[in-house]
């Protein structure tokens, strides 16, 4: 009766805490509630590096030293290496120093350890264990007390893990999107970004930038999928682009050259991208699509229309050679190219050309800023599925 009690007092706290705190407050609060439940001296989580594979000591009660020191220990070595390699309870009722690797440990003494793998979606992602000063012989209700508390470790693990990743994804892409655009004579610009609340940020991204030869250049892409992997490959891209800008004048060879990179170096992600490049005098747009949509174009006397550019193919896929072409663009006086990426058009319960048709539709020629905030309004981008880009430039009448 007793062990049901403490069974259902640490279900109840850890439950009550998932709800309230965050990831790295429920680890603490979950430790502290184990060693008093358990009547422990300490207790530790290590959790398992997804680079190094190695267990990591990141929350400890009365065992702080550990966290601080930065403890590291491969799967399969030492009392919690044994833990994570056997997926089982181990329990050492008389701890030596053969049993364990940490000198932190024995150090302080302790001589008894009882530990249970921490699980999410099957797999072990690291170690729970507590520890005594005093010999302790711990029973299966024990065992039981602390898998439960693994579990609910397992799951703060989780939610951990993915605000740490959607943190790195959130800082790599603003790190990459231009912080303010550029001051270019000639023209206005305005650009917005707006990541997909279904599945988090991702890939895409625009830039602009202007070149040794007077010329403006002008990005968006897109790179398939969701998340920090997504966003990786989108930084290197982006990065890329740039270097080939400075080599050659000709969108379609920028892109070509940027194809055989992602080829190379980026096999199996699948990208589209426009580039765009704005004559010094701003009349001009020379522009290069590797499979993405078409950008608008509205002038004062002439209604919004899709520029009407070759289908070359996403980067990365298709035929290595197959040739990529430059299409040439009037931008007349106060005239717009507002350049976007799919998530502002494709919806799974409409075709494309919807989207499009509804683009066009509420595009004229306006302040950029004002163009942005009117697209993305009659897009829906408030909740939007997919992530969205935007860029508008606009001619000085």
């Amino acid at each position: 009766m007793e062990s049901d009690e403490r069974l259902r007092r640490l279900e109840a706290v850890t439950d009550a805490t998932l709800s309230r705190l965050d990831a790295s407050d429920l680890l603490d609060e979950l430790l502290d509630r184990v060693r008093d439940l358990l009547g422990a001296d300490t207790a530790a989580i290590l959790l398992i590096d997804a680079h190094s594979r190695q267990l990591v000591a990141t929350a400890a009660n009365g065992l702080e030293e550990e966290v601080r020191r930065g403890f590291r220990l491969d799967v399969g070595r030492g009392f919690a290496g044994r833990v994570a390699a056997t997926r089982q309870p181990v329990v050492l009722p008389d701890v030596t120093p053969a049993d364990v690797v940490n000198p932190i440990l024995i150090e302080m003494g302790i001589r008894s350890l009882l530990g249970v793998p921490v699980f999410a979606a099957g797999e072990v992602v690291g170690v729970l264990h507590v520890g005594t000063l005093s010999p302790r012989a711990f029973t299966s209700d024990d065992v039981q007390l602390l898998q439960l508390a693994a579990d609910r470790a397992g799951v703060a693990g989780q939610i951990r893990n993915q605000k740490l990743e959607r943190a790195t994804t959130l800082a790599l892409q603003r790190s990459l999107l231009p912080a303010t655009l550029p001051e270019v004579p000639g023209v206005d610009l305005a650009a917005r970004y707006v990541p997909g609340h279904a599945f988090g940020l991702g890939g895409d991204w625009y830039d602009v930038f202007t070149l040794p030869s007077g010329w403006l250049g002008l990005v968006i892409g897109d790179v398939s999928g969701h998340g920090l992997a997504s966003a990786v490959v989108m930084g290197r891209i982006r990065s890329a682009l740039r270097a080939y800008a400075l080599v050659s004048e000709e969108p379609a060879e920028v892109l070509t050259l940027l194809d055989r990179k992602v080829r190379h170096f980026e096999a199996g992600s699948l990208t589209t991208a426009l580039y765009a490049m704005l004559s010094p005098d701003r009349r001009t747009i020379l522009v290069s699509s590797a499979g993405h949509p078409p950008p608008v174009i509205a002038a004062p006397t002439v209604p919004a229309t899709l520029a009407a550019l070759p289908a070359d193919p996403p980067l990365g896929v298709g035929t290595p050679k197959a040739e990529r072409r430059t299409t040439r663009l009037d931008l007349p006086p106060g005239a717009v190219l507002v350049c976007y990426t799919d998530g502002l058009v494709e919806r799974r319960d409409q075709e494309i050309d919807v989207g499009f048709r509804l683009l066009t539709e509420v595009i004229r020629p306006a302040d950029p800023e004002t163009i942005c905030a009117t697209v993305m309004s009659a897009a829906g981008a408030d909740e939007p599925t997919d992530d969205v880009a935007l860029l508008v430039v606009r001619r000085h009448g």
